[in-house]
């Protein structure tokens, strides 16, 4: 349970922002950020670094771009790090400054295994600036395993610091995350794994659990699980495992009590049976998301029989 390699890296603003747009007002942010510094985060991810060419950026909140004059209105230098996330093919090159003038530590860069080769050209792009840089293959549930092999080899031949593993879709059970977790790790040459789970089937917490088991040590979570339909690994569930005296769960706690119970009674991420339904077949959330808003059926068993005959995209 404790490992001083372990990083824990929370996603409440970036992961959470896909269910508002990233309109998060800007004392929420301000607060998360202060709040976990001073519970002893290892990084905060506060957005995607979006390219805003390809956007309506009236559309969305800052958070869906974090321009540095943003960030710098809601964090501030500390041992607690800001990360944020690039999806392959959506972000702007020369939006990012050398590191020495940045708040930026690491950047994540997001893709499907069809493009890592896009990834890596991205990610040095990236390290040659300054930053640390992980990537973070999406839907991996979804991957053929040569795929996947040879996105492996082509990253263990780079020099970034991590790779992550992605349950995309909360399908994940604890055989498929020991599996992953020696296939990377053995894969990658010494480099960091991480693992990112949703919550889809209640499983969230219990695999992040097993990965740490299995040796991964850079660890995805978000306060009171805040995240894309049923959310992620709940943080103050994280740092109560942990046991590592460098982690003060109390600030997480007020940070529930004065920002996100009420954002969850608005925004409803968390374990709903449409996202179950999903994460058992192993879907994308985006049909759950619209059931919730009234869209597909009538009923959880039409639902479910709905996403039974259609194919994935």
């Amino acid at each position: 349970m404790f490992r001083p390699e372990i990083k824990v890296i929370d996603c409440t603003i970036r992961d959470g922002g896909l269910m508002n747009d990233w309109k998060f007002d800007k004392q929420v942010v301000k607060d998360t950020f202060a709040g976990l510094a001073k519970a002893g985060v290892d990084y905060v991810e506060l957005g995607y670094r979006a390219d805003k060419k390809q956007y309506d950026t009236k559309a969305f909140g800052p958070w869906r771009f974090c321009d540095e004059k943003d960030l710098r209105e809601v964090a501030f230098e500390s041992p607690t790090k800001i990360s944020v996330m690039a999806d392959v093919g959506r972000t702007d090159y020369d939006s990012f400054l050398p590191k020495s003038d940045s708040l930026i530590s690491m950047v994540r860069v997001a893709t499907y295994i069809k493009d890592v080769d896009k990834a890596i050209h991205l990610g040095q792009h990236v390290k040659n600036l300054g930053y640390e840089v992980c990537i973070n293959i999406m839907a991996v549930s979804h991957a053929l395993e040569p795929d996947l092999d040879e996105a492996l080899r082509q990253l263990a031949d780079t020099n970034f610091e991590c790779v992550y593993v992605v349950d995309s879709f909360g399908y994940f059970y604890s055989e498929q995350v020991h599996y992953l977790a020696e296939k990377y790790l053995n894969a990658l040459n010494g480099k960091q794994v991480g693992i990112h789970c949703h919550n889809n089937q209640q499983l969230a917490y219990a695999n992040t659990v097993e990965a740490i088991i299995k040796g991964i040590n850079y660890l995805d979570a978000s306060i009171f699980g805040m995240g894309r339909a049923a959310g992620n690994c709940p943080l103050e569930l994280l740092m109560g495992f942990l046991k590592n005296p460098k982690f003060d769960v109390r600030p997480v706690l007020d940070l529930i009590q004065k920002h996100y119970l009420e954002l969850n009674k608005e925004l409803r991420w968390g374990y709903e049976i449409p996202y179950a339904i999903t994460g058992i077949l192993n879907k994308h959330p985006r049909a759950a998301m619209a059931f919730m808003k009234g869209v597909h059926g009538d009923t959880f068993s039409e639902f479910y029989d709905e996403l039974l005959n259609v194919d994935d995209e």
